[in-house]
């Protein structure tokens, strides 16, 4: 049952994203805006690969390679005629590589990247199983022999630097007399080479730091942001105002230095930038899939306005200082003053990084959050295909539910996004003392709600929200959010917003709750119990609320194990819709309050012992998580892959390529979207992964044809 988890079949569902009405209706110049910003997203979001595991690169060289020589038609038709099954084109990757037209054209250098990443790719060693730090899993923001110890040390030294994660990677090598050396890498196109002074080029230096020697250097994926940055030269030609040319100046300026101060500034243009008709937005954002929790993973988005579903944000915003009264913790929990933000509903052109999401609230920079604003995005097309899924293939949920999931899904994910994004993470106030040791609330006056007394702690200088509460950071902001957009969504004037009155009304908060309780189910898939982690942050935050439901009591939520008709393991997650007001309420708005009052003051060993308790799971009754979590993994249905469109300059117009719903489509997307410069980008993520190997494998372990 174990590796069940890492299977995917062949027959996964492909959507395609579609963005043609929109993209259609963009001038020119837009597109030309549109189509350079979508080149910068695309390269920088090879840097991924570079971010995840050692083989990453390897693997997708091969690929590319692969494809570029024969598309997936022609491959097979070669893997037929050199006497392979249908079954065995199917399963016997690596026949199907060696024989291929890329390996007899170049043998050597395709042998050596299969050798490099083959068994890697197919290993089922828990340690490669997934993401984590040391002996617990892989990761490439870390060497191979940090710890949990490590990551809190270069926290702290970073801290004490004033120096943010976001776009760093921490390496570590240990001396002959034991002494560990710790070199933070900032992500940069200028290295060693002399360049005028910036806000980073004082940083780059050797420091001793609490018995350790740590040295900040720079130039981690420089040729990759070197492209990057040419790109985003190129689209200040056509930005359609003064704060989009301000924005990408400083996008430049903070991946050729490595400053994410420069970073911070671009995002404040960003965030200026008010109803763009081209939205985007470029850097090390999401710190999900890093370990310990602070590092970013590379994104980029280019999407359109649809103004339709806009509309409807915009009056959620105008509602929104009036619904933040509504949450339940006292206004000096709250920010002394909304930030009144951008909310549109878009229809997204490229999305580059390891995962397209349903809505974005950014930037995460807490500082800018509490005095500058922030903008909120829901991705329309994005929802469109991601989140559909026939009768029959819809687990977990009584008879009589199914037909009313499926009519109001849709709905009500529009109202849950909406809020979750806007006021979710829009939200709360941390309590902060500046390097003057001034604070920003008044320690007389404000009294903790869930201890009657003054606040007793709060952020220091330097610390944020990830610094400080790490590894739990994302999903307890993941969980504060749904916990706001549950509660907020029975609120009749947001139901009106959206357009839902009366009956219609009822249903679409009945299925936004049923649905949360099903997905928290659903998130045992990824729940590790070799190593009782967590690998996905939202999941985490959808279990923690199925247990907060459930704790509830009074019959509002059940999971019952069943047989299903196929004589298998089954289960029924089931929610009284007459106690979601009764039983459901109470129980989210203790939650809620515990949730941000902690979060508030910086209370980490309070907010850890409260997640963390929600988050175990463990098999004592009635529910039997562990088990059940057997069930769920029997049950699974793959996520669907996303097919997404490129761009194309021919003269001075640019052009739409689509590509059909398939694995054919999808590979023919990867193909086309460096059609001058492929076998370089080969070759460069290759001889980076290399020049790092030695981090994560033994100096016997060099990979094949590349030592």
């Amino acid at each position: 049952m174990a590796d069940t988890q890492y299977i995917l079949p062949n027959d996964i569902g492909v959507s395609s994203l579609d963005c043609r009405e929109a993209f259609r209706l963009l001038s020119p110049t837009e597109r030309l805006y549109a189509h350079h910003l979508s080149r910068a997203a695309w390269y920088g979001g090879l840097a991924v690969l570079l971010q995840t595991s050692p083989e990453a690169p390897y693997i997708y060289a091969l690929l590319s390679r692969l494809f570029r020589a024969q598309n997936p038609d022609q491959l097979r038709q070669h893997a037929l005629a050199e006497g392979l099954t249908e079954e065995e084109y199917q399963e016997k990757l690596e026949r199907v590589i060696l024989g291929s037209e890329a390996a007899q054209r170049h043998p050597e250098e395709v042998r050596g990247l299969w050798q490099t990443c083959g068994e890697l790719m197919f290993s089922l060693e828990p340690r490669l199983r997934h993401l984590g730090l040391g002996k617990e899993g892989m990761t490439t923001y870390f060497s191979g022999n940090c710890t949990m110890e490590d990551a809190k040390l270069a926290q702290d030294f970073l801290d004490s630097q004033n120096l943010s994660a976001y776009n760093t990677r921490l390496f570590k090598e240990v001396n002959q007399e034991g002494k560990p050396h710790y070199d933070v890498r900032l992500a940069s196109v200028l290295g060693t080479e002399p360049a005028l002074d910036s806000e980073v080029t004082s940083k780059l230096k050797s420091y001793e730091f609490r018995g350790s020697h740590f040295q900040v250097t720079r130039g981690d994926y420089a040729p990759i942001l070197e492209k990057v940055v040419e790109q985003l030269e190129k689209a200040k030609a056509y930005a359609a105002n003064s704060h989009q040319e301000q924005m990408l100046a400083q996008y430049v300026e903070s991946f050729t230095q490595g400053s994410i101060e420069a970073h911070k500034r671009g995002s404040r243009f960003w965030i200026q930038d008010k109803g763009p008709i081209v939205e985007s937005y470029i850097g090390f954002i999401e710190s999900y899939r890093d370990p310990f929790g602070s590092r970013g993973e590379f994104e980029g988005f280019v999407a359109m306005v649809n103004k339709a579903m806009s509309a409807k944000f915009e009056r959620l915003v105008a509602s929104a200082e009036q619904l933040l009264k509504e949450l339940p913790w006292p206004s000096a929990f709250e920010k002394d003053k909304f930030l009144t933000p951008d909310f549109t509903s878009l229809d997204v052109l490229t999305f580059a990084g390891s995962g397209i999401p349903a809505g974005i609230n950014i930037p995460n920079y807490d500082d800018l959050r509490q005095t500058e604003g922030f903008k909120n995005v829901s991705l329309g097309n994005v929802l469109a295909v991601a989140y559909t899924m026939p009768r029959e293939k819809l687990t977990f949920l009584e008879e009589d539910d199914k037909d009313l999931y499926l009519r109001w899904k849709g709905p009500s994910f529009d109202v849950q996004v909406g809020l979750h994004e806007l006021l979710g993470h829009g939200s709360g106030k941390l309590f902060v003392q500046d390097e003057k040791g001034e604070l920003n609330f008044d320690q007389e006056t404000v009294i903790n709600p869930e201890t009657g007394e003054r606040i007793q702690s709060w952020y220091q200088s330097g610390e944020t929200w990830d610094s400080k509460f790490s590894n739990i950071a994302s999903s307890y902001e993941e969980c504060r959010a749904e916990s706001v957009g549950l509660y907020l969504c029975l609120h009749p004037q947001v139901l009106e917003i959206f357009g839902f009155e009366g009956a219609d009304a009822e249903d679409v908060i009945y299925v936004n709750w049923l649905n949360m309780v099903r997905a928290g189910l659903l998130a045992l898939e990824f729940y590790t119990p070799e190593v009782s982690s967590w690998r996905q942050a939202h999941m985490q935050a959808r279990f923690v609320i199925l247990r907060v439901l459930l704790e509830a009591g009074e019959g509002l939520v059940t999971v019952t194990p069943t047989t299903g008709s196929d004589g298998r393991p089954d289960a029924r997650v089931c929610l009284d819709r007459s106690k979601i007001r009764s039983v459901g309420r109470p129980a989210l708005e203790r939650f809620l309050r515990k949730l941000q009052v902690l979060k508030s003051t910086g209370d980490v060993a309070g907010g850890r012992a409260l997640y963390e308790g929600y988050s175990a799971v463990t098999d004592a009754p009635p529910e039997c998580f562990l088990t059940l979590r057997d069930t769920v993994l029997l049950r699974k249905e793959s996520r669907k892959l996303i097919v997404q469109p490129n761009t194309r300059l021919e003269g001075s117009e640019v052009q739409l390529l689509e590509y059909e719903a398939s694995a054919a489509g999808l590979i023919q997307s990867f193909s086309e979207r460096f059609p001058e410069d492929g076998p370089k980008l080969e070759e460069v993520l290759t001889q980076l992964a290399t020049a790092d190997v030695r981090f994560w494998r033994g100096p016997s372990e060099a990979p094949a044809g590349q030592a």
